[in-house]
């Protein structure tokens, strides 16, 4: 299996409902690196995965749509915890929806998945992966 990673950061605000969450149930600030790898079991006819500068565009755009926003106050995540895992779900599901919808390159319909890390810290990160 073949794969290249992109990186972009995002910069929230949010809280959380419920006990476990301790603290974090008040307003705070979250910023992440976020990784997105694309991976495909061939290569295309150019020997890529994907083109690394639409990729890391594709991911630019979609980070953007959330950066700088109090997650609390956007109506997609009405009553959601947006937890680390929930964001990187949100995010490569995006992704997917401009892979199929052909942003990323025609060849890049060869993807076969995508795994998105939001890193919180230097020792703690959260994934989603799913295939396409």
């Amino acid at each position: 299996m073949f794969s290249i990673t992109v990186r972009d950061h995002l910069m929230i605000a949010h809280s959380f409902r419920g006990e476990v969450f301790g603290p974090a149930q008040r307003l705070h600030g979250a910023t992440f690196l976020v990784d997105a790898t694309f991976r495909r079991a061939e290569l295309d006819d150019d020997n890529i995965v994907v083109d690394i500068g639409l990729a890391t565009q594709e991911l630019g755009a979609v980070v953007g749509e959330l950066n700088y926003r109090n997650l609390d106050s956007e109506p997609d995540f009405a009553h959601t915890n947006t937890s680390t895992e929930f964001l990187a779900k949100v995010i490569a599901d995006r992704l997917a929806e401009r892979i199929h919808k052909g942003a990323l390159g025609e060849s890049a319909r060869g993807i076969s998945g995508l795994t998105v890390t939001l890193h919180e810290s230097h020792i703690a990160w959260a994934s989603y992966e799913r295939a396409l």
